[in-house]
């Protein structure tokens, strides 16, 4: 494979890796201002994951950069679309409890998104270190599921 057709697929999978974690980092953004001062343990926990988005989503783009990419922000309409989901999921129920499902429920649907690409990039010419990081989000996804249970 020539080094462009290897840069394609490892920039493709990095920038879906992105936009999933941008948007995993929106939606606890979203969240944060609806948590309780009593509830500092669960506040914590939430900046701890988001502050993990970030971690990764950092790494990417330096690995973008590397090939000489950047990555794709998404889109103002999805944006406010998740705010607006986030907005009215929590509008009649802002429990902890409440929050730590739609965060597992969140968390549930980027690992799986992960795997997914994992797999459809696996036997291509993904590089290895854009399908390690894929499986280091998947592994701090199942840490932030079994964290967020603890609030059920």
């Amino acid at each position: 494979m020539s080094p462009a057709t290897m840069k394609t697929a490892t920039a493709e999978l990095l920038q879906r890796l992105y936009k999933n974690l941008k948007m995993g980092s929106d939606s606890i953004v979203s969240l944060l201002p609806k948590i309780k001062e009593e509830d500092a343990a669960f506040k914590g926990d939430l900046t701890l994951q988001l502050d993990g988005y970030e971690k990764y989503a950092n790494q990417i783009n330096d690995l973008l950069r590397e090939d000489g990419e950047s990555a794709e922000q998404d889109t103002l309409w999805n944006k406010m679309s998740a705010k607006v989901g986030t907005t009215m999921s929590t509008l009649m129920d802002a429990s902890v409890s409440h929050l730590a499902d739609m965060v597992i429920q969140g968390s549930t649907m980027n690992m799986n998104e992960t795997i997914k690409l994992m797999r459809e990039f696996e036997n291509t010419s993904a590089s290895e270190r854009s399908l390690s990081l894929s499986r280091d989000i998947v592994g701090f996804e199942e840490q932030n599921i079994e964290r967020m249970k603890a609030y059920l």
